[in-house]
């Protein structure tokens, strides 16, 4: 009897039948494909065994000048800095005040209601006090969660009952820190609903409540972050992972006035020509006579850190009375106070807001883009003496993602790709549409890999290289864009592997919760494609840390991939179906009687202990797909010589997967001995 070998191409294909798909790979989970063979993925531990509060969907890898590595973790709860294995809590503080006397109530349970005038919390959110006295002092100046009740008061949940009345002092000071954002995309309708002009008047309209999703990015050994629909922040490494992150426009420094007609202002941070700022107290006393809080002043004659001021009407600024304490920038008036996308310039060092307001204006403009001076992200205002700037992108409704390129910085807004390239003065930056008529599904859906731009749009692939945009050919095409769920794009996370050369998009499909549990993997090195299910919504692709880093939207813990054969110590369930293909070109029926693995059964030098499941699935017309005979499963191990499955029939798929502990494994040239059986 001769003997045949199971000829199959690299790749999975969901595009054609299952017949049609005869010599290829048809279903799949967990398996990646190498020099053509397929093997099961590598697999997970923890990276910390630390857990952080929300879903996690931006990571953020860089050192610092004492070569301290150092990840962002941006959750929709908080933001993090992860430092030795541990989240170092650096949310930025929205506002901070003092309650009025006894701000506590109890019931003698542990629901405790706080009166708070205007307070501007929303349910979720985080708040420290500190100031309390009383027998609750202990108990209440500490961290809690916010549950809304109205304008003006919320409830927390303390760890011990407070008994009925009012308690805590006259000094009480609420610390509220950034208004946490969704986790999930929530569907509004009815007036108000919808943007403006869109729909058909007099019927309510539909939109979505985004998710919160950050944008962050190191500034040398410091880190620039923000919400999308926000405002910027600065963490400074060298104030240690124990200070919080701060709204970059209240990085002006301190300043000192000298008393004269004009007075003059001397700086602590490098400003220029133009710049907006206001002043306030830092330390005790008043301000000088002739400058007051809250009041927008511009700089002028600026000559290194000194300069002169004037007023909105041009008017300079004379000061008569010294004043007293410590005073401050309290206000960089020109830094945008809302963005979408932050990104930052690596090589020329200019910060950037995408769908940001702008200058003199608090609306958002989604598209419009600014920038820094350039080595001075303090520096917004635009004049002859510095590189701030700013422009309009025409194509689209928003600008949705960025990622920057050796030369350029790629722009997506939601329907078109454009470059922006540095020019030098005057114009300094400028744009020019790359690709028309495009889409992209999200934030975080397009990477950099190999010097080409690969990206998700809502019913296709992309890549953008030398030769401009180009969709992708996608055989699984069905499997991903039939199932999307449409109203979750936001989630999606792009996930670059080098170290394989592959791209993995997670995405969440319908009705399945809304959350990110599927994967789509493109070896861009052999260009095929795969799918399965995992869930990952934040990720750094290999680096000084090592193997990739991928956040879990349930465990709540970043795992490294790639360090294990197992799913963080239990199985990793992997599997392969091929196509069905005929065992004959005749109308004859095939008798096979013992097929010969041929497989790798462990790591190079390691154990070959690996135990693989085959199956085979027998029928003799298409029609009977759904019902095919069965033959298996059948466990190979590195002694196993043969088996003998005794199949009889016209067309065979076969099921290879692998559910033990501590094993890898790579399909190499099955065999099988076959005869012909007649026809009936």
């Amino acid at each position: 009897m001769p003997l045949q070998k199971v000829l199959l191409k690299p790749g999975v294909n969901r595009e054609n039948t299952r017949y049609t798909t005869e010599g290829g790979w048809y279903e799949c989970n967990n398996v990646r494909f190498r020099q053509g063979n397929p093997e099961i993925i590598g697999g997970w531990t923890p990276f910390s065994l630390n857990t952080f509060v929300g879903v996690c969907r931006s990571l953020w890898n860089w050192a610092t000048l004492g070569s301290v590595n150092l990840i962002g973790v941006g959750t929709n709860l908080k933001f993090y800095i992860e430092e030795g294995g541990f989240f170092n809590d650096v949310t930025p503080i929205r506002a901070t005040t003092t309650l009025g006397a006894n701000p506590f109530t109890g019931d003698g349970t542990t629901t405790v209601v706080v009166t708070a005038a205007s307070h501007g919390a929303v349910n979720g959110d985080y708040v420290t006090f500190s100031g309390v006295t009383g027998t609750y002092a202990s108990l209440l100046n500490a961290q809690y969660q916010i549950t809304y009740i109205n304008a003006n008061s919320y409830s927390i949940t303390t760890a011990s009952a407070v008994a009925a009345g009012a308690t805590g002092g006259a000094a009480v000071v609420a610390a509220y820190q950034l208004n946490t954002g969704p986790a999930y995309t929530i569907p509004l309708s009815g007036w108000g609903a919808g943007s403006w002009g869109a729909g058909t008047w007099g019927v309510g309209g539909t939109s979505n409540t985004g998710i919160r999703l950050w944008s962050q990015m190191n500034y040398g050994q410091d880190l620039i972050f923000g919400p999308r629909g926000g405002g910027i922040y600065y963490w400074n490494a060298t104030s240690g992972v124990t200070v919080r992150g701060v709204n970059l426009n209240t990085l002006g420094g301190t300043v000192t006035f000298t008393v004269a007609s004009p007075t003059v202002a001397t700086f602590t941070t490098l400003l220029t020509e133009g710049t907006a700022v206001q002043f306030s107290v830092s330390t005790g006393g008043t301000l000088p006579t002739g400058i007051s809080s809250a009041t927008t002043y511009y700089l002028i004659n600026v000559n290194g850190v000194t300069a002169n001021l004037i007023d909105t009407s041009g008017n300079l600024i004379n000061v008569s009375g010294a004043g007293s304490g410590t005073f401050s920038v309290s206000l960089l008036v020109d830094v945008p106070t809302v963005q979408n996308v932050i990104s930052i310039s690596d090589t020329s060092r200019f910060v950037f807001a995408m769908g940001c307001n702008d200058y003199g204006s608090a609306v958002q403009d989604p598209m419009l883009i600014r920038w820094s001076d350039q080595e001075n992200p303090y520096v917004w205002t635009p004049d002859a003496t510095n590189q701030a700037g700013s422009i309009r992108l025409s194509h689209g409704t928003e600008i949705v993602a960025a990622v920057q390129t050796r030369q350029e910085i790629v722009v997506f807004t939601d329907a078109t790709v454009y470059s922006l390239q540095y020019l030098g003065p005057p114009v300094v930056w400028s744009s020019q549409i790359l690709g028309d008529n495009i889409s992209i599904a999200g934030q975080n859906a397009a990477v950099i890999a190999s010097g080409v731009v690969y990206w998700m749009g809502q019913s296709q692939f992309f890549s953008l290289s030398g030769s401009g945009v180009a969709p992708i050919f996608c055989p699984v095409w069905d499997v991903i864009f039939q199932d999307l769920d449409l109203t979750n794009l936001d989630k999606i996370r792009v996930a670059p592997n080098s170290r394989f050369g592959e791209i993995t998009w997670y995405y969440p499909v319908t009705n399945n919760g809304g959350e990110v549990t599927n994967y789509v993997k493109y070896n861009v090195n052999l260009q095929v494609w795969d799918y399965g299910t995992l869930a990952r919504t934040a990720w750094i692709n290999e680096s000084v840390l090592g193997p990739p880093i991928g956040a879990d939207p349930s465990s709540l813990y970043i795992y490294q991939h790639e360090t294990s054969p197992d799913a963080d110590g239990q199985p990793m369930l992997s599997s392969f179906t091929t196509g069905y293909f005929a065992l004959s070109e005749a109308d004859v029926k095939t008798f096979i009687d013992q097929v010969w693995p041929d497989m790798k059964w462990g790591y190079y030098g390691g154990v070959q202990n690996a135990t693989v499941n085959i199956t085979f699935n027998y029928v003799d017309y298409p029609s009977q797909y759904s019902s095919p005979q069965v033959a298996g499963p059948y466990a190979l191990t590195s002694t196993t010589q043969f088996i003998s499955p005794r199949i009889r029939g016209r067309l065979v798929q076969m099921n290879v997967n692998s559910s033990d502990i501590g094993s890898w494994w790579r399909i190499g040239n099955i065999r099988y001995r076959l005869q012909q059986d007649g026809k009936f």
